[in-house]
């Protein structure tokens, strides 16, 4: 991968409009930078266009070091895809857990023999 600074979010812009955009990836309304992953023939780019530090140009070498380039962009700025199988499988277990544990309360048996919390009568 080459890297170069640009100065000028003017010069970025015009490159932007000759090439075929293949991801945008941050905001700069929402955070302080954004990425335009974008080919012109055959040439795979990032423009990084920054209100915090300098903006900048990325070559990659090939296709896949630029989708490596885009999923590491995504995992830095925080759009990486969430992992849904994950969080659910988690809260299953916490329910499980809470299942088990009001169970062992039940269970519990006090010196007369009877559950534990319920009344003399």
């Amino acid at each position: 991968m080459e890297e170069i600074e640009i100065g000028s979010w003017m010069t970025l812009d015009a490159l932007k409009k000759k090439a075929d955009i293949h991801e945008t990836v941050g905001n700069l309304q929402t955070g302080h930078s954004m990425s335009v992953f974008c080919q012109i023939e055959d040439d795979y780019l990032e423009l990084v266009y920054s209100d915090a530090a300098s903006n900048g140009l990325r070559r990659f070498e090939d296709k896949d070091e630029f989708e490596i380039g885009i999923q590491q962009r995504k995992e830095e700025s925080g759009d990486a895809p969430f992992d849904e199988d994950r969080e659910i499988e988690k809260e299953y277990e916490e329910d499980d857990d809470k299942d088990e544990d009001e169970k062992l309360e039940l269970e519990e048996v006090d010196e007369d023999g009877e559950e534990a919390g319920e009344d003399d009568y």
